[in-house]
C-alpha cells in the first residue's frame, strides 16, 4: 500500500479538524455586532465566558453553542469523509480551538469544544461531563474548577462506558485543558480566584 495512501487520510482529517476548531466565533460574533474586539476584554480569551464580560448574553450562549458546534462537526465529517479517523480530526479540532493560526496562535481554554468533540464521540459522555460542570459550579461558583473537573471526567466517563478506545485521546484533550487553565490554577493554590455572583468578574474559562 503506498505510504501518501497510509497517511493521506489521517493527516486530511486533522487537517479539517484544525481548520473547523480554529475559527475563532467569540472573536467573530462580538465583532460583527459591536462588542468590540474580544482579545482586548477581560482575559484576551476567544471563549464563551469572556464573551460574556461584554454584557451581551446572547452573544456568550451562541459562542458556546458554536464552539461546541465545530468540534462535532470535526468529528462528524471525518467520519463521513475520512472514516475511521475521527481520533485524529478531533484532537486535531481541539488544538484548532486552544492554538488558531489566526490568531497568532492565542485561542481558548477549550470546554466547550470538548463538549461538542464529546457529544459526537460518544454523547453519553457529555450527560457524565454535565453533572460534573453543574455539580461544581452550583457548589462552588468557580467557572474554571467546573470546567477543569468536567474535562477530567471524560476519560473515566469513556472507560465507564466501555469505550476505552477513546480513553487515550480524552486524557491527552483533558491535559491540554488543564494546561489552558494554568493561570486559573496558580490564583487558585493562592486562594485569588473569583467567583460567579461574588461582586467580581471571574477570569474567563474558555
Amino acid at each position: 500500500m503506498p505510504t501518501e495512501y497510509l497517511w493521506g487520510p489521517p493527516a486530511a482529517a486533522m487537517l479539517l479538524g484544525y481548520l473547523l476548531g480554529s475559527i475563532p466565533f467569540g472573536v467573530i460574533l462580538t465583532r460583527a455586532f459591536g462588542a468590540g474586539d474580544l482579545r482586548s476584554i477581560g482575559s484576551g480569551s476567544i471563549g464563551a465566558t469572556n464573551v460574556l464580560r461584554t454584557g451581551r448574553k446572547g452573544l456568550a450562549l451562541a459562542t458556546a453553542v458554536l464552539d461546541g458546534a465545530k468540534g462535532a462537526a470535526a468529528v462528524l465529517l471525518a467520519a463521513w469523509l475520512f472514516p475511521g479517523h475521527e481520533v485524529p480530526a478531533a484532537a486535531a479540532a481541539l488544538l484548532g480551538h486552544l492554538y488558531p493560526i489566526w490568531l497568532r496562535f492565542r485561542g481558548g481554554k477549550g470546554v466547550a469544544t470538548l463538549i461538542g468533540i464529546c457529544l459526537a464521540l460518544h454523547w453519553p459522555i457529555v450527560v457524565v461531563f454535565a453533572v460534573v460542570w453543574l455539580g461544581l459550579f452550583a457548589v462552588l461558583r468557580i467557572s474554571s474548577v467546573a470546567g477543569m473537573a468536567a474535562a477530567a471526567s471524560t476519560p473515566l466517563a469513556a472507560a465507564w462506558f466501555e469505550r476505552f478506545d477513546l480513553v487515550p485521546l480524552l486524557i491527552a484533550l483533558a491535559l491540554l485543558v488543564l494546561w489552558k487553565h494554568r493561570a486559573n490554577i496558580d490564583r487558585l493554590l493562592q486562594g485569588t480566584e473569583p467567583r460567579f455572583g461574588g461582586g467580581k468578574a471571574s477570569e474567563a474559562q474558555d
